[in-house]
C-alpha cells in the first residue's frame, strides 16, 4: 500500500519510494522526492506562474521517456492550471507548480520540468532571453564556457546582465531578464547574437542546427526563445544516466573551467551550493533588474577572449 503523506495540509499518495531510478548511482525515487523538497524554495520561485511541460521518465532515464504539456490524468483538483493558447490545436490547459504540495505531486510522477520564457499572465510575451550552448563532441562544456564569456561581454555591451546555469546535460544556458517583449523580437535578437558569435569565433561556434556543422563546435540555440519552445528550469533533475541537475553557476566557475567534471553537479551537491551561494539566479526574479532589448541595430561585437590551449579536446 502506498504511503499517504501530508504536505502542508494536502494528502498525497507517494508510490514506489524504494524504486531505483538511476541505476548507475543507485538513486531511489524517495531520494528524488527528498531532493525536490530541499530545493523547493528557489525551484518554486523559478517555476512561479510558468506553464509546465513535463519530460516523464517513470522507470528512470533508461526506460520509456515521453514529453507532455497537457494536464496529466488524475491531477488533483487543487493543483493549479492555466489555459495556454496553441496556434494549431487551440487553447489547452497546462500545470502550474505554485506550492510545495504541487511540487511533491509532480516529483512523484518522475519528471524533468521545462518552462517557456513567458508567464501565464502574458503568453508569448517574453520576460527572459535564453541562449542554449550545446557542444558537439568532441567539444564539451569547456568549449561552451569560452563561448559564454564572449556572449557575456557582448550582452554587457548592450546593457544586459546575463546569468548562467548548466543544462544538467552537456552544455550551458545563459539567461537574461528583459522587459516584456514579444517572443518573435526576442528570438530575432538572440539569433543576431548567435550569428555574431559564429563570425567572431568561427573555429568554435555555429549558429545553424545542421548536424554536419556541429562536431567539435558549440551550437548556440537561439530558437528556445520562440513562444512555443521550453527550456529545462533551474534546479530540475535531468533524465540522464546519473542524477545531474541544471545548476546555477558563477562567472568565476565558468572562467576557471578546464574539465567537464568541474561543471557537472549531482543532486546531492545542490543544497550545499545553495547554502554557500544562495540562489545565483535570484536577480532574474527581480522585475527592477529587467532591461529592454536594444531597438537600434546591435552594437559592434567585442573581441573574443583568448582560448586556453587546454580547451580543445578536454574531456
Amino acid at each position: 500500500m502506498s504511503p499517504i503523506t501530508d504536505v502542508e495540509g494536502r494528502r498525497l499518495s507517494l508510490t514506489n519510494l524504494d524504486k531505483v531510478l538511476y541505476a548507475e548511482t543507485g538513486t531511489t525515487k524517495g531520494e528524488v522526492l527528498h531532493y525536490c523538497t530541499t530545493v523547493a524554495g528557489p525551484l518554486l520561485a523559478h517555476l512561479h506562474n510558468r506553464p509546465l511541460s513535463f519530460l516523464r521518465y517513470p522507470d528512470g532515464p533508461d526506460g520509456q521517456r515521453f514529453f507532455t504539456k497537457n494536464v496529466p490524468p488524475g491531477t488533483p483538483s487543487w493543483v493549479k492550471t492555466c489555459e495556454v493558447p496553441h496556434s494549431t490545436s487551440g487553447p489547452a490547459r497546462q500545470v502550474l507548480l505554485q506550492d510545495l504540495p504541487a511540487l511533491v505531486w509532480a516529483a512523484n510522477l518522475v519528471v524533468e520540468l521545462h518552462t517557456p520564457q513567458w508567464t501565464c499572465q502574458a503568453p508569448g510575451i517574453a520576460d527572459r532571453l535564453v541562449l542554449d550552448l550545446d557542444p558537439g563532441a568532441p567539444a564539451t562544456i569547456v568549449e561552451c564556457c569560452t563561448a559564454a564569456r564572449w556572449l557575456h561581454d557582448r550582452l554587457a555591451a548592450d546593457g544586459l546582465d546575463v546569468y548562467a546555469k548548466t543544462s544538467g546535460s552537456k552544455g550551458l544556458h545563459l539567461i537574461v531578464a528583459i522587459e516584456p517583449t514579444p517572443s518573435e523580437r526576442t528570438t530575432a535578437y538572440a539569433r543576431t547574437l548567435a550569428v555574431e558569435a559564429a563570425a567572431a569565433l568561427p573555429d568554435l561556434v555555429v549558429h545553424k542546427m545542421t548536424k554536419a556543422l556541429r562536431p567539435g563546435k558549440v551550437f548556440i540555440d537561439f530558437s528556445q526563445n520562440a513562444a512555443a519552445k521550453t527550456t529545462a528550469v533551474a534546479y530540475t533533475l535531468r533524465a540522464r544516466p546519473t542524477p545531474t541537475v541544471s545548476a546555477p553557476v558563477t562567472w568565476d566557475e565558468i572562467a576557471e573551467c578546464r574539465d567537464p567534471s568541474q561543471l557537472t553537479f549531482l543532486f546531492s551537491e545542490i543544497a550545499p551550493r545553495c547554502a554557500h551561494h544562495g540562489d545565483l539566479l535570484a536577480p532574474l526574479l527581480d522585475p527592477d533588474r529587467a532591461r529592454p532589448l536594444p531597438r537600434a541595430k546591435p552594437s559592434r561585437a567585442p573581441g573574443a577572449p583568448n582560448r586556453p590551449g587546454s580547451h580543445r579536446g578536454s574531456t
